[in-house]
């Protein structure tokens, strides 16, 4: 009878531990579903020439912390660059690259992705902060994160608008700005 029980026990955790593979493997695809999500972010109402084209799918998505420089002109505030810190999480951990003048991305591992406006594109869900906007890749290189993307798009923009009184000829200002960045490929394009 002991041996009854034992024999039941060993069959009773083999069912579980199949059970309990099958679940890993359930979320390992739900997971892997929603990195293939080429959609992105949720746009609001207003926003809607920001999306991106059809045929193109999100490949990576990054958190950006950093400023947004003008430069006074004498009239106004001219924009000079962007400066930012790319993390790959929301709280600003795992510094993966940075983004610069050009405008352009850059990874640490060396991959790069510059590109300019869609013209007629852009939006503005929060006035106290720099637009939305849709940007078409003008170059890439190297191998990774950034290699072979062909659109990005910034959202969930804070702060980074240029100071509202005069400066003196050719100051500078730095005006601190957070912001998503999400880069897309062409569907079926293959590797980082």
């Amino acid at each position: 009878m002991f041996y009854v029980t034992i024999k039941s026990v060993i069959r009773m955790l083999v069912v579980l531990a199949l059970v309990g593979t099958a679940g890993v493997t359930l979320q390992t695809a739900s997971a892997s579903a929603s990195v293939d999500n080429n959609n992105g972010p949720e746009l609001p109402e207003g926003c809607g020439s920001i999306a991106i084209d059809e045929g193109h799918k999100l490949s990576f998505h990054v958190y950006a912390k950093g400023v947004q420089i003008y430069k006074w002109n004498g009239v106004s505030w001219g924009f000079v660059a962007p400066e930012a810190t790319l993390y790959a999480e929301e709280n600003y951990f795992g510094e993966v690259g940075f983004h610069g003048m050009g405008p352009h991305w850059t990874s640490k591992s060396g991959s790069r992705v510059k590109a300019s406006r869609v013209p007629n594109t852009g939006c503005r869900p929060d006035p106290t902060a720099i637009e939305w906007l849709k940007l078409q890749t003008t170059e890439t290189s190297g191998n990774g994160i950034f290699g072979k993307v062909s659109f990005i798009l910034r959202t969930n923009t804070t702060g980074g608008l240029a100071p509202t009184e005069p400066g003196t000829l050719n100051e500078i200002r730095e005006v601190p700005y957070t912001a998503e960045y999400y880069f897309y490929r062409a569907e079926g394009t293959v590797g980082q």
